[in-house]
């Protein structure tokens, strides 16, 4: 990199540490056609690193001098920038190993409690982008519950707490850590009738993962639900959220069977979900989608219509 024609270092203008200072490449990707792979040059200057381009593919030892700025600086504007780069090469699974060995995740963790929700915002993105290596997963999930008391107690549908929920939902794509979010349980769903469209499908999207699970089907059944949740199943909701309470509806009937728990009915306290998805109401709602105008929609219901 150092040899790279026509570059030179530029002074990175921060005083870090005892007066060490990183000057930083940038290598910008270009799509090779037939999937070929990426190509890499050196970029000009160190603010390139941190504009927050998704072209961006940093080799390790740029990663190594990224982490230490994040690390190192205590200046907003760069801290954001950092976490955005960070996240954006997160993206990559060659990079995921890299941030992993380089101690990466913590840094970027640290500052999920940072006061400008900005930064917070960019660290759980990052966090989000890193998550798909299962080795990262083992050091971000002793993040979980931080992450959840944000998702629950910030503003409703704000940049944080959709970046909360998109992690949360990264990290229950496996059984591994579903069971660290039992608690939470009654507080998505609260989420769920609250929020907006894109805060809506968000959340279905991590109680679907839940709903998969067998070993979290008694939690979800014994969650308190408002009863507007059965609003969801009506013919004029959105499509994207209407699937998914079907299937949320569809996997929890599923592992109830294979738990055996049909036979034998659980004891579940009045105004719990069991409550209302086994009730009349959500019965009728489900029966009258058969004659749904969208085809995936009817497709769904014929296929649960049988285990009402």
């Amino acid at each position: 990199m150092g040899g790279a024609r026509g570059v030179g270092w530029v002074a990175a203008g921060l005083l870090l540490g005892a007066g060490a200072c990183y000057c930083i490449y940038r290598l910008t990707r270009r799509r090779r056609r037939g999937d070929r792979g990426l190509v890499l040059r050196p970029s000009q200057s160190a603010e390139d690193l941190t504009d927050g381009s998704y072209d961006d593919v940093l080799n390790a030892e740029q990663l190594q001098k990224l982490l230490y700025l994040l690390e190192s600086t205590e200046d907003p504007i760069i801290i954001e920038k950092a976490l955005i780069t960070l996240g954006n090469n997160a993206a990559f699974s060659v990079n995921q190993a890299i941030i992993h060995e380089l101690e990466g995740i913590p840094i970027a963790g640290n500052k999920i409690n940072h006061s400008n929700q900005s930064i917070k915002e960019k660290a759980l993105n990052a966090l989000n982008n890193g998550s798909v290596n299962v080795e990262n997963q083992i050091k971000i999930k002793i993040y979980i519950n931080q992450v959840c008391e944000d998702v629950f107690s910030g503003p409703l549908n704000s940049a944080v707490q959709l970046a909360g929920l998109r992690l949360l939902t990264n990290m229950t794509v496996t059984n591994d850590h579903q069971h660290m979010l039992h608690s939470y349980i009654t507080d998505l769903f609260q989420v769920l009738l609250t929020g907006n469209g894109n805060t809506k499908v968000q959340v279905l999207k991590l109680l679907l993962n839940l709903s998969e699970n067998p070993a979290m089907t008694e939690g979800l059944l014994h969650a308190q639900v408002d009863a507007s949740f059965l609003s969801l199943y009506d013919s004029h909701v959105a499509k994207e959220i209407l699937l998914r309470v079907l299937t949320l509806f569809q996997n929890i009937n599923n592992c109830l069977k294979i738990e055996g728990h049909l036979a034998v009915q659980p004891t579940f306290t009045e105004g719990s979900l069991f409550f209302l998805l086994y009730g009349e109401e959500c019965a009728q709602k489900i029966r009258a989608l058969v004659d749904h105008d969208d085809a995936e929609v009817k497709e769904k219901v014929v296929t649960i219509m049988p285990k009402i």
